[in-house]
Formats: structure tokens, sequence, C-alpha cells
């Protein structure tokens, strides 16, 4: 995936109230960009790290810039939750992620239950089974582990249980992680953050939920899939 706008090198001063950053040019000038991750950013958020920002050209805009990615060691870490949905898109269709190929059909965010699932993919019209693809963005990094969620999630637990009742009617669910960092070699719950989201992920993986973890390696150009993580649950 090829980020559409040009990317434009800054200093991370300080991420604050959720979803403000401010950041510093190379001439020394100073903005207030829009940090969209509604995480902790935990292992990804450390004043004086270099980041890419994008520019909307939107004068109307508010906050006219946005926080893409920080440079964490030798990895570029992708902040920007906006990001993995249309890049999974993308690989399930250009035939990237074998776990998900051969389906005809790919819609985005489809109701089910009293939530919204990311993707559901289908053989045809009206034929069964269908394929309910929920993503997590991941960006917290334990040791060599991946870990999802950096902040307590409440939604994530209800989209876990709505893709065991997919699986319950008969079609396939799957929790697919995208893994904005490529310095881990595994991924896991981070129960040390949300032992109750780790629990429940356990319950629906053993009533047939499929978890998939994929690492992605992110430059100032895009995004390159780069290979699928063992789970360890």
């Amino acid at each position: 995936m090829r980020f559409a706008r040009e990317m434009i090198p800054a200093t991370l001063l300080r991420r604050y109230k959720r979803f403000l950053a401010d950041v510093e040019l190379s001439d020394g000038t100073v903005l207030t960009v829009h940090c969209p991750n509604p995480g902790r950013m935990t292992s990804c958020g450390e004043p004086g790290r270099p980041v890419w920002i994008s520019d909307s050209s939107n004068p109307r805009r508010k906050l006219r810039h946005t926080l893409e990615m920080i440079r964490m060691g030798r990895t570029w870490v992708g902040v920007n939750t906006a990001n993995p949905n249309p890049a999974v898109t993308g690989f399930i269709r250009r035939g990237r992620i074998p776990e998900l190929a051969g389906y005809d059909e790919l819609e985005t965010e489809v109701r089910t239950g009293d939530s919204r699932i990311d993707l559901r993919l289908c053989d045809a019209p009206g034929r069964r089974p269908h394929c309910w693809v929920e993503i997590k963005s991941s960006t917290l990094r334990a040791g060599e582990h991946a870990a999802f969620p950096d902040a307590v999630s409440e939604r994530g637990r209800k989209h876990l249980d709505e893709l065991a009742a997919r699986v319950a009617a008969g079609d396939r669910g799957v929790i697919f992680f995208f893994v904005g960092r490529a310095d881990c070699r595994r991924f896991r719950p981070a129960d040390e953050v949300d032992p109750a989201y780790g629990e429940t992920l356990r319950r629906v993986v053993a009533a047939g939920v499929e978890a998939l973890a994929y690492r992605m390696r992110f430059s100032r150009r895009g995004i390159e899939l780069v290979d699928r993580l063992p789970v360890d649950l």
C-alpha cells in the first residue's frame, strides 16, 4: 500500500489529550498535529523520536497535519489507525493473505448484532459461509512479542463476541492483528494491560474464531506486508 500524500519529517515533542501531538520541523517550526490513535501508544510515543507527518492540504481542517509513524530504534511504527483497514483490504484483494484468499466479494463495515465488523468476505451474493474479519492495530511491543491492546478495550471484547456469534451461526470469524512494526517476532494478547481481553480472545478462539497476526513494515512511501507471526495464547 502506497501513501497518497507526501510525508514530512519532524521530531515528536509530546503527545497529549489523546488525539493531539506537538512536533518540530527541521526549520524549527512547531506544529500541533492530529494523532489518530485512541490507545496509550506505549512503546511508540517517546518524545524526541523522529516522526513522519502527512499534510492534508486542506486549509479548512482544524489540524491540517496528521501523525503517521514514529521511529523506535531501527523500526518505523505506524500509529495512524486509519491505515490498517485499507491496507488489509488491498492485501486481501491482491491475494497476499492466503488464509483470506479465494472469495469473490469483499464488503466493508457490515453490521451484525450491535456492532459493525470491518470486513465480510463472500463467495457470491447470498451464498454461505461468509467470512467476517475484524482488524485491530497492534503497536505495543513486549520483548519479542507484539501485543494488543495497549489500553483497556471493552469495544474490542465486544467485537470478539460478535465474531464468535457468527461462527456459531455457521460462518467464519477472523480477528486480524495488524502489527504496525517490523521488530517483533510473535504476537500475544496484552494480559498485563487488559486481562479481560486476553480471556475473551482465548475463549472465542476455542469456540472457532481464527486469530491471525501479520507483521508490517512502514516507510515514508507506504506499508509493506512482511509475514505472518505466530500467535501465542
